[in-house]
């Protein structure tokens, strides 16, 4: 159904992850699961052995250390990641414990600042070398370049890190995006399905969150923040999780971008 911003809204915030480009089974090319994450685990091992003695690579390794630390704290069963960069150590059986890590936290679906940081350095090279190509849904960049017209402000808040979404909307395959966008939220101001990052986000960009309009796929990222006190429209894509009839209920939804309506002035 069309969904409209409220009329005094100054700023609006759309969620990256899942919703603006193709990710999962999509009409159009699955950018996640069909390029971005088979290319992390087809060339892990190999970025990792030519980039293994420069610093970026070791801050990499070192994080993704602290991760595996704390999941150990937390008595989660992991592969034990005790590389230390700081003395001799096996250089092959370093990096294969950093690719166990790795894969074993991609097949847990988990968004760790760890491993998302790694992934974006990975794509940053692979974007930069014309290798891949970041895609978005066909209605997105029209319904954005509509919203600025209007005056509205447009954010994105991802799981993936800020160098991530700028290398997906930098070098996409309509060229370079970022100039549609305001500003860049990752998982280092929050996890997105708590509520108090979405208060640090209108905070930050010196707004009250009832006069943001967010959107996004996944409905426990819509409740948390719904429970922040913004407005909220679930996106639902070809391919991503069904909605219960509880949630349809619930939630505004959309299919397109084009759907959402302004009213008002901003």
């Amino acid at each position: 159904m069309p969904c409209s911003l409220p009329a005094m809204c100054d700023a609006q915030r759309i969620s990256w992850s899942g919703d603006t480009r193709p990710a999962m089974k999509s009409p159009l090319a699955g950018t996640n699961k069909d390029v971005l994450f088979p290319y992390i685990k087809e060339h892990l091992e190999e970025y990792l052995g030519a980039h293994w003695e420069e610093d970026e690579c070791k801050q990499d390794v070192q994080l993704l250390k602290k991760q595996t630390e704390e999941d150990l704290k937390q008595n989660r069963a992991c592969p034990v990641h005790a590389v230390d960069q700081t003395v001799h150590t096996d250089e092959e059986k370093a990096i294969r414990e950093v690719v166990d890590s790795v894969l074993w936290q991609m097949a847990a679906d988990r968004k760790t600042t760890a491993l998302k940081q790694l992934q974006g350095h990975m794509w940053r090279a692979a974007y930069a070398s014309g290798k891949i190509k970041g895609e978005v849904y066909q209605d997105v960049v029209p319904a954005i370049r509509r919203w600025r017209q209007y005056g509205f402000k447009v954010y994105i808040y991802s799981s993936g890190s800020i160098e991530a979404q700028k290398l997906l909307f930098g070098y996409s395959v309509e060229g370079d995006l970022l100039d549609l966008f305001d500003g860049h939220f990752d998982t280092n101001i929050g996890a997105k399905v708590e509520s108090k990052s979405y208060e640090k986000i209108a905070d930050r960009i010196g707004c009250s969150p009832e006069d943001i309009m967010f959107l996004t796929d996944v409905t426990r990222e819509a409740k948390a923040a719904e429970d922040a006190g913004l407005n909220v429209a679930v996106v639902v894509r070809p391919g991503n999780m069904e909605l219960t009839e509880e949630e349809r209920n619930h939630y505004t939804t959309l299919t397109t971008f084009g759907q959402l309506e302004l009213t008002g002035s901003a």
